[in-house]
């Protein structure tokens, strides 16, 4: 009993917990047969069993000093089945009055000293937390609201929708596909809404694409032309190239930088250099610097035909294989590689940059100017052509023989060199008929008029139609005395003229006089040569 009259709260709180014999079953455990202990525990009141939230919300009469919250009596909700609810206890004489309206839940009347209350229990009701020392033993807990239905979990991309700036952020990462599927479909969902990135990912996008290339690592064989021409608009160049020598300068380029990271074992890398000697395929073994020391001594006809230093001398034969196997002679490492890895590379390059310098300052009157190669002349313009063709041809063998791509020329270049072998075909075809390898002429006719002819029809991007005369060079080629036609790709024009395949393998569509045919295919293969 507490001196207030009342039922001791402590009590209370433990009467349900008393069994028999253990006092008259409102003291706390082992208090009512021990006469030594106290009547009241020694330490702080021990803290009763856990309620329901929704029972916080008020206090009842008498616990408002400290004392222990009173349990409420049951609902006729909460009383079992068959079980009339209990009748409300009378307030006892004590009891504090009843608070003002406006100040909180009005005050269920405390049960009387005769009659114990009933405590509701519901089934595993919350832990509620230990309250701080500082704070009261029992203090109010705020209104809790009572539990809505479950909802449907959320999506992620509902739940955490990505802002603007993260969005932007992902732009490299779609454009490079690293994105994970939500980020993909966030990424794409928000490009549809939002100009600025749609904008910044096409960009992105493009520039991927050549990060990511097929075939070679190599550039596009027109960009240096475009550099330089994109250039030479802005600041024209004091003295301009010739634009006959841009196909052996940009050819001469595109060499030189699949040579450049070449290590040593490539440059003795072993390479067939292929040709037709008029009458079948040959060929010669060499190395990537044996034919790089070919190309410079080639060079060196045309070198000394413009007054410059030539790499075998003064007294150096003119034709081309005999010059080439006079230097493999006289540097018997040179077509095997020996020597320092690339050393030959420097001397080449220093002679075509000489070459294009000379010829550049020069002028126009240089174009015209012969150059000997042995049993035949070519002007300047087409020994430049000539040598553009020559780089071509065995940068593709050394490409083969160090297993790496490599792409034609540029159109305008290739169109160029296809040009010049349309043009050489009506005299070698007219060496050939003296040499007894080609058939006689069929109708001759005065210099300068129409004879018969053949219509060369390349296909690509390099090609064209020409038409050849037949029966003599001095003959004009008409498209109306065509009697032949000889269709083929650019490849495969190029694989007949370095002499890479057999004639009679080389054309893709055929027609007319089968004779003329067979004369030209076997002639445009004899314009290969070492």
């Amino acid at each position: 009993m507490t001196g207030r009259g009342g039922p001791d709260p402590y009590d209370d709180a433990y009467a349900e917990n008393s069994g028999p014999g253990d006092g008259d079953g409102r003291d706390g455990p082992g208090r009512g047969g021990d006469p030594g202990l106290p009547s009241h525990p020694a330490g702080p009141p021990r803290i009763p069993p856990p309620r329901p939230a929704a029972e916080d919300s008020g206090h009842w009469p008498g616990a408002l000093d400290g004392g222990i919250p009173a349990p409420r009596p049951p609902t006729a909700d909460e009383t079992p089945a068959g079980r009339a609810p209990e009748p409300a206890p009378k307030p006892a004489a004590n009891a504090e009055p009843e608070p003002a309206p406006g100040r909180g839940p009005d005050p269920e009347p405390d049960p009387g000293p005769d009659q114990e209350p009933t405590l509701s229990r519901d089934p595993e009701p919350d832990p509620a937390p230990e309250p701080p020392a500082s704070a009261p033993l029992f203090a109010p807990a705020p209104p809790v609201a009572p539990l809505a239905a479950p909802l449907a979990a959320p999506t992620p991309s509902a739940a955490h929708p990505l802002s603007h700036d993260l969005l932007r952020s992902l732009l490299g990462a779609w454009a490079l596909t690293a994105c994970s599927p939500e980020e993909t479909a966030a990424v794409e969902a928000h490009l549809n809404h939002c100009p600025s990135c749609a904008e910044e990912a096409l960009r992105l996008r493009d520039a991927v694409g050549l990060l990511h290339t097929e075939h070679s690592l190599d550039l596009d064989p027109m960009l240096r032309s475009r550099v330089l021409a994109g250039c030479l608009g802005r600041r024209p160049a004091r003295i301009p190239m010739p634009g006959w020598a841009g196909a052996y300068d940009a050819e001469a380029a595109r060499l030189d930088a699949l040579l450049r990271d070449m290590g040593e074992a490539e440059w003795r890398a072993p390479v067939r250099l292929k040709w037709f000697d008029g009458r079948r395929p040959t060929g010669r073994d060499t190395t990537v610097a044996g034919v790089i020391g070919h190309l410079m001594v080639v060079d060196g006809i045309i070198a000394a035909s413009l007054g410059l230093p030539d790499p075998l001398g003064t007294d150096a034969p003119r034709s081309p294989q005999v010059r080439t196997e006079a230097y493999w002679h006289h540097e018997p490492g040179a077509s095997y590689g020996a020597g320092p890895p690339g050393a030959v590379r420097e001397l080449w390059r220093e002679q075509g940059h000489a070459l294009v310098r000379t010829v550049s300052f020069a002028g126009r009157g240089v174009a015209e100017l012969d150059v000997p190669y042995g049993d035949f002349a070519l002007p300047i313009r087409d020994a430049f052509l000539d040598r553009a063709l020559e780089c071509w041809v065995h940068a593709g063998d050394i490409a083969e023989a160090i297993d790496y791509p490599y792409e034609p020329p540029a159109s305008a270049h290739l169109r160029a060199m296809i040009d010049l072998c349309a043009r050489l075909l009506p005299g070698t075809l007219a060496e050939r008929r003296r040499a007894g390898l080609a058939a006689p002429p069929r109708r001759l006719v005065e210099a300068g008029t129409p004879g018969r002819t053949l219509h060369l029809q390349v296909e690509g991007t390099g090609g064209g139609d020409w038409y050849i005369a037949l029966d003599s060079p001095a003959a004009v080629a008409s498209p109306e005395e065509a009697v032949a036609t000889i269709a083929l790709d650019q490849e495969a024009f190029y694989l007949l003229a370095s002499g890479h395949v057999p004639p009679q393998e080389a054309a893709a569509g055929l027609s007319g006089d089968t004779e003329a045919i067979r004369d030209v295919l076997f002639a445009a293969a004899s314009l290969s040569r070492l």
